[in-house]
């Protein structure tokens, strides 16, 4: 289903009409006969007129009576805007390949609350005049699934249309220590340090990965003091200000601490109705108050997880063609609904997160290999294996190639040991955790 041709149509039969403020069917078969609906969101819709002159015509005298019937469809106000087949096939083909695949991240379509305003705020300023002191770096720190991501791609799109020629970096923390581990084995520093320190901007998502990482951490204090001193532009994201990361170097904290750390906090209850019937829209389906009121009732956590419930609903709703009830999304999600403590995760999960942590292979995990960071990382994955999972030290034992339960026993034992004696322990368990639990969020 067209939404916005449905939506259109419907526009068209509001504005007719003999009384006053309505539209002849002469005159919108005049002005209106060509023109065609681009898109419709819960904040705008795009109409598209391919004869200049029609064009402008129709934005002096007629995009208020479009506005009028839009609001009393949706009992809001939305933005109206026409634009020509040039726009047309722009938006159709994707622009421009900036960033492909996050077209839809922009700060248009980041829905705002009092959990998020500040942050939304801040993310704007520094996509406006990127660079400014005040906001050099921007840290957003909070928890998984609550939007830091989407606001970093929002900078990144209106630097782009704002300042074409600015050249913008995105990166995870994970991967820029996987680039620099690369990059020192193949003998490229110095591509790499170009890469970094010659960006305009540079947007780097879960920083909290580079933090304990020796070599990490000393080129992003370089890179850091290279692009700050040059007035370019830093955002960073983690899951916790740069206080609370105890294994990232002091230099570092005080440098990300600079300009202007904010928060992202669970949405509230009307923000989660908001980006409900957002998420809805977009699909073309308008629920019903109670569905909506269900959803935000049951799914508080986060933002990916509202995403989630709705895109099942949706799915379940044209599959099955059942009508949308509270009755119906019960059966759709109820598995959602669950207690997050009744999630476990599965072996293969949990030392895929450990491996990704330190960075080599999961099956070095697994296997024989007695390196000090291999053997580290093995005892950790059975630390976390036997914490997180319902298997005992003789199970988990046969899931590292036959291992005695005795070893698994000491394994975790020596893990135990460092969380209570080592800080920096507790802060690697604690950074595993999080992006185990990221996967059920």
């Amino acid at each position: 289903m067209n939404y916005a041709a449905e939506v259109w149509t419907k526009v068209l039969s509001l504005m007719a009409g003999d009384g006053e403020g309505k539209l002849s069917q002469t005159t919108i078969n005049a002005w209106f006969d060509d023109a065609k609906p681009v898109s419709l969101d819960e904040k705008s819709f795009v109409l598209c007129s391919p004869t200049p002159f029609k064009r402008d015509l129709i934005a002096k005298r007629y995009l208020p009576h479009i506005a009028a019937a839009l609001k009393e469809l949706f009992s809001a106000e939305m933005e109206v805007r026409i634009i020509g087949e040039e726009e047309l096939e722009q938006a159709e083909t994707g622009g421009d390949d900036f960033l492909p695949g996050t077209e839809e991240y922009t700060f248009d379509k980041f829905v705002v609350g009092s959990s998020n305003k500040y942050a939304y705020t801040a993310a704007q300023a520094v996509a406006e005049n990127p660079g400014t002191k005040g906001y050099n770096p921007l840290f957003i720190y909070g928890a998984s699934g609550l939007g830091k991501t989407h606001l970093l791609y929002a900078i990144a799109h209106a630097v782009h249309r704002k300042f074409p020629q600015h050249r913008i970096v995105y990166i995870k923390g994970d991967a820029f220590t996987n680039e620099l581990v690369n990059a020192i084995q193949r003998r490229q520093n110095q591509e790499f340090r170009d890469k970094y320190r010659s960006a305009d901007v540079l947007l780097m998502d879960d920083v909290q990965f580079i933090a304990g990482k020796d070599y990490s951490q000393e080129e992003m204090f370089h890179t850091f003091n290279s692009l700050y001193e040059a007035g370019h532009q830093i955002v960073f994201t983690a899951d916790r200000p740069p206080k609370e990361m105890s294994r990232l170097d002091e230099r570092l904290q005080t440098r990300f601490s600079w300009g202007l750390p904010v928060d992202i906090q669970p949405p509230d209850y009307e923000t989660r109705m908001a980006i409900i019937k957002n998420k809805a829209i977009r699909r073309g389906v308008d629920l019903p108050d109670p569905v909506l009121r269900y959803i935000a009732d049951n799914i508080t956590s986060n933002v990916r997880q509202i995403e989630g419930t709705v895109n099942k609903i949706l799915a379940f709703h044209e599959l099955m063609g059942e009508e949308i009830d509270v009755d119906t999304v019960s059966r759709a999600v109820r598995d959602m609904f669950k207690e997050k403590s009744e999630f476990l995760p599965t072996v293969d999960e949990i030392i895929e997160e450990v491996a990704k942590f330190y960075n080599i292979d999961p099956k070095d995990i697994r296997g024989q290999a007695r390196t000090r960071n291999i053997m580290r990382a093995r005892q950790v994955a059975m630390y976390e294996i036997r914490r997180m999972t319902n298997l005992s030290q003789d199970s988990i034992g046969k899931e590292f190639g036959g291992r005695d339960h005795t070893t698994v026993k000491h394994s975790i034992e020596q893990v135990e040991k460092l969380i209570k004696t080592d800080p920096g322990m507790a802060e690697v368990i604690k950074d595993i955790n999080a992006n185990i639990n990221a996967r059920y969020e």
